[in-house]
């Protein structure tokens, strides 16, 4: 009977208790987390009846000192409305709003105003919070305006293919996120402001399995790896290069090859998502470094050469007779000149001479299957997994045919089309010691909650040994200080690993390629021993260039010098 007594007390006990952890846990919610929004609720001074309070966490830059720069938040204003029942002179009232509101029309006020049987007309939106208190202080009768909250980008243009923007429908109603990080990360930005009003102990009480649920996914701010400086510089370059060869299109990609982090990424043209109405074509809006594939040409020869380096079927120096053509399945395929360099060419010239015909060659001794087996190895049959929307797997049914020519033609980048972002996670895995990257350009989300998650991604498989990426390292180091623009591009005290690529253009209409089209793209780490950063960079059909060591060496090394400037990277011999 003494121990059925004890044991109901420590029920009634545990349960006071459990009752109390859910009171001090919604009360923390209410006041800490959702404190701001109760507290835009409670001031009923400007707010409409059923209104809802519109907010959405921020997403964050971080600058190399750990500053954030806010790249996407929510700033407050007033609507300006009327009550055209209360007005008595809308001329007299027109004229004092005019002063403040220099953007309000006369003709549409007067239509507005002579609705009497309406009590509600809007005349202004997003009116600055100065002026909407302003207009407030007048008591105009018949004036109301009323808190108002949307989505803005304080940094406008920069860097808005990954950030993205916000939907809305014709009345202003929020949908989602649309594009970027706004869209990807919907679930942890998203607010729900709908349920405010209900009462906090009907809440707790009526559904006891809403307040401990987890199943809807936490509110937070997302903090990214892109450095707000080095994106701002990055995005001038390609601009400048995008304008100066009147191209099509024209990106790059800065990354970290051995974490992942991603610290700048561009696309030109572009847009500011705060002036979305200006945009006539959608088109810009689509990130073409994650959902756009190409042919990307010779930069896809370094991971040829590894390949042949991995499986030990050849060495830099490695020796065939370059005839300037070879034949496959009755296919001819040549050198970018047609010539030949004879016997006795070794594979430390192929990459610095960048011969079609001696990636071929490596494709061959190696064995196409094998071959095929690593290519897909590489990550260039799979999704990167990057943290942004849409991502387009890589074309590459080519590596799958049993005739050898679809084989050759990959081995230097033709036939075969990757997005931008799948190609720098594969050239990383040459630099970084041989294996695959997590690409992700958010690094931290602070939940509202209080908790701080970091992403840390683990290193991905290996698919080339160590002493390989050694190996591969040392020759495009070699084909950079030798072969680039007659070795005038050498850096006397840092070693940088590169190439260079010029890829035809097929048509989509005619089959086959354009004649006088092409993509040109560029990508090299540094420093190379230890490589800190790699730097893609493309552009797609440039006007007056042939080749990317015209359009792209330049954009490259202003972009190099930049962060070795700013990270102040020590040299590396």
């Amino acid at each position: 009977m003494r121990f059925n007594h004890i044991a109901r007390i420590r029920f009634l006990l545990a349960t006071v208790f459990l009752v109390a952890c859910v009171l001090v846990g919604k009360l923390y919610f209410v006041q800490i987390v959702r404190g701001e929004q109760y507290s835009e609720r409670a001031d009923r001074q400007y707010a409409r009846p059923n209104q809802n309070t519109f907010d959405r966490g921020s997403i964050y830059f971080e600058a190399k000192d750990g500053g954030r720069v806010s790249v996407a938040s929510v700033k407050e204003g007033f609507t300006l409305a009327i009550n055209p029942k209360l007005l008595t002179d809308s001329e007299k009232v027109y004229s004092v709003l005019r002063e403040s509101i220099s953007t309000i029309d006369k003709d549409v006020f007067l239509q507005k105003s002579a609705k009497k049987d309406d009590p509600y007309e809007e005349i202004a939106k997003r009116v600055p919070k100065e002026i909407g208190l302003k207009i407030a202080e007048l008591a105009i009768p018949g004036v109301q305006v009323y808190k108002e909250r949307w989505r803005v980008y304080p940094a406008q243009k920069l860097a808005a293919h990954a950030v993205g923007f916000v939907g809305y429908r014709s009345n202003d109603e929020i949908l989602a996120g649309r594009y970027g990080l706004e869209r990807s990360y919907e679930g942890v930005l998203t607010r729900n402001t709908k349920d405010l009003y209900v009462n906090f102990f009907a809440e707790i009480f009526s559904n006891i399995k809403k307040t401990f649920s987890t199943e809807t996914p936490l509110e937070g701010d997302i903090v990214t790896t892109i450095e707000p400086t080095v994106q701002n510089a990055f995005e001038n370059a390609i601009q400048k290069l995008h304008t100066k060869w009147d191209s099509e299109l024209s990106g790059g990609i800065i990354i970290d090859p051995k974490t992942g982090e991603i610290y700048a990424l561009s696309a030109y043209p572009t847009f500011d998502p705060n002036a979305l109405q200006n945009e006539k074509n959608s088109a810009v809006f689509t990130n073409p470094l994650v959902e756009s594939v190409y042919e990307m040409g010779s930069v896809i020869k370094p991971i040829t050469m590894a390949i042949g380096l991995d499986t030990g079927k050849v060495t830099a120096t490695t020796t065939y007779t370059d005839e300037g053509f070879l034949v496959f399945n009755n296919k001819k395929i040549s050198n970018y000149d047609g010539k030949g360099r004879g016997p006795g060419t070794t594979m430390q010239e192929v990459l610095n001479q960048s011969l079609n015909t001696g990636a071929a060659f490596v494709m061959q001794q190696a064995g196409k299957d094998e071959f095929a087996h690593y290519m897909l190895d590489f990550g260039l049959g799979e999704f990167t997994g990057i943290d942004l929307p849409n991502e387009a797997k890589s074309l590459v049914q080519n590596l799958k045919s049993t005739r050898e020519i679809e084989h050759a033609t990959a081995a230097y980048g033709q036939g075969i089309a990757m997005t931008p972002i799948a190609t720098v996670r594969a050239l990383s895995a040459l630099g970084n010691g041989g294996f695959l990257i997590s690409p992700h350009i958010v690094k931290e989300i602070d939940y509202s909650v209080g908790l701080t998650k970091k992403i840390e991604p683990l290193p991905g498989k290996e698919i080339i040994k160590k002493e390989t990426s050694t190996e591969i390292t040392r020759m495009l180091v070699e084909a950079f200080d030798t072969g680039l623009l007659g070795g005038t591009m050498k850096m006397a005290k840092y070693r940088i690993a590169a190439k260079t690529g010029t890829a035809q253009i097929a048509n989509p209409r005619g089959g086959g390629y354009y004649d006088d089209r092409s993509l040109h793209s560029f990508f090299g780490y540094f420093p190379a021993n230890n490589p800190r950063f790699l730097v893609f960079l493309y552009t797609v059909y440039p006007k007056g260039a042939r080749f990317s060591s015209e359009t792209l060496v330049q954009p490259f090394m202003d972009t190099v010098k930049f962060l070795i400037t700013y990270y102040e990277i020590p040299p590396d011999r």
